[in-house]
């Protein structure tokens, strides 16, 4: 029973994932979405394996031409495009975190998370256009202070979950 939880957790959480990448804003070459938000509850609800596992199929599915990536859409050109590394990040993220949080605490392991996926998506997307400042520019800075949201809303959401998972919620004990 316990491996088939797992197998469902990472399945699930890959698919949040998509579901998170289809609530976007546009902005310039990287959309605002929810995906951050479920690498980040990834993190704080998975093993470290599970964590990465679920991240890696969420890319493999869109590798496939799933429509899992922002904007209904797919294929390995988002893998190699400007944006690739913030979707490759992920995995690395989700494990991290994870990892992170059972010496840590989570906000902390979700703050080093968020600065990977920061460093290699400003990464790869400052070699596509050819300048790291402008990268820095569109792809960090509008995103800074969302994120930190998503990282504290995410925190609050796995505290609730984690509660209720161990029977403390609604009179349980």
């Amino acid at each position: 029973m316990n491996k088939l939880r797992k197998i469902a957790n990472t399945a699930l959480f890959a698919a949040l994932t998509a579901v998170g990448a289809q609530i976007a804003i546009p902005v310039g070459n990287v959309p605002i979405t929810l995906q951050m938000f479920f690498v980040f509850l990834s993190g704080f609800l998975l093993s470290p394996f599970e964590a990465m596992t679920s991240m890696l199929l969420y890319l493999t599915l869109g590798a496939l031409g799933l429509p899992v990536f922002a904007n209904f859409s797919g294929g390995i050109a988002h893998l190699v495009g400007p944006t690739s590394g913030y979707l490759w990040a992920f995995p690395i993220s989700a494990f991290l975190i994870a990892q992170l949080r059972r010496k840590f605490n989570t906000v902390l392991s979700g703050i080093v998370g968020l600065v990977v996926v920061y460093i290699i998506g400003w990464i790869v997307l400052g070699l596509h256009i050819g300048s790291y400042r402008k990268a820095f520019i569109v792809g960090v800075i509008p995103f800074v202070l969302i994120d930190f949201a998503k990282l504290f809303l995410a925190n609050l959401v796995a505290l609730k979950v984690d509660k209720v998972m161990r029977g403390k919620e609604y009179g349980q004990t």
